[in-house]
């Protein structure tokens, strides 16, 4: 069973910024697509940024500009980068890694708190 843990997330100031890690605990070399999600509370899970094995990346408009998805193969590792974080990305934020059909793991999230 892949296991994909994330770290990086806690609670950050308005305008602040924060680095979001997945750690895949198999090589990310082969993988099709890498992707963040997150849920605010209340609400649907929404993608906010992908990353395929050609290196297109795509984000949702409320993010652009301002995230940054990307991969460390070496560390098995995929990240976000958040800047200009405002209230409304705020939320439990998940990594998806997919290598086939029937290999498309989720991790079990890491919490971001945008307030003062």
């Amino acid at each position: 069973q892949v296991q994909l843990v994330e770290s990086g997330g806690g609670l950050v100031q308005p305008g602040g910024s924060l680095r979001l890690s997945c750690a895949a605990s198999r090589s990310i070399r082969g993988a099709h697509k890498m992707a963040w999600g997150r849920q605010a509370p209340g609400k649907q899970r929404e993608l906010v940024a992908s990353l395929t094995s050609n290196g297109n990346t795509n984000y949702a408009d409320s993010v652009k500009g301002r995230f940054t998805i990307f991969r460390d193969n070496a560390k098995n590792t995929v990240y976000l980068q958040m800047n200009s974080l405002n209230a409304e990305d705020t939320g439990v934020y998940y990594c998806n890694v997919v290598w086939s059909v029937l290999e498309d793991y989720w991790g079990k999230g890491t919490l971001v708190t945008v307030s003062s």
